[in-house]
């Protein structure tokens, strides 16, 4: 793929921390707004500064949690306390993020996807909404990402 404006060769991790942000904006507004993703992703890039975030990142994420939206919400399913709909806009939109970093973005380490969730979380969330987020996508990794959890684990006990 050549590189272009909107796919730099190497995204920073501040350039993926700033994509997440705007992604879990975004993903409050559709929730919000009802209209469709491929609106709300325009309307949104037009009102905000997304210079310095990775875009490529934040295209991809919204486009595959869209698509995607019901296979995410079913795989975060069997690690809730509580239905889906009933958590908060930003549990649920968060834990879609951190579904889809763990599910189709092999590129991102687990422990970054969950660790990214939880700041998140505690930057927009409900005060010990965190603690939730964290252990749901820790449950979820040990499911989608089995080999690279066992990996790090036996690597902790050496």
């Amino acid at each position: 793929m050549a590189e272009t404006p909107e796919t730099p060769a190497l995204a920073t991790a501040s350039q993926r921390h700033r994509a997440r942000e705007a992604i879990l904006q975004a993903l409050y507004q559709w929730q919000l707004s009802g209209y469709a993703m491929r609106e709300v992703e325009a309307v949104f890039r037009a009102d905000n500064d997304l210079k310095r975030a990775d875009l490529a990142f934040f295209h991809q994420a919204l486009v595959y949690i869209d698509t995607h939206y019901d296979a995410l919400v079913d795989q975060l399913t069997p690690h809730l306390t509580r239905p889906f709909q009933d958590l908060t806009p930003i549990e649920r939109n968060v834990l879609l993020l951190g579904a889809y970093e763990l599910s189709a973005r092999i590129d991102v380490p687990f422990r970054v996807a969950i660790s990214e969730a939880v700041a998140l979380s505690k930057k927009f969330g409900a005060t010990d909404g965190h603690k939730f987020v964290n252990a749901v996508l820790d449950a979820l990794a040990s499911e989608v990402r089995e080999v690279e959890v066992a990996h790090n684990k036996s690597r902790e006990r050496i």
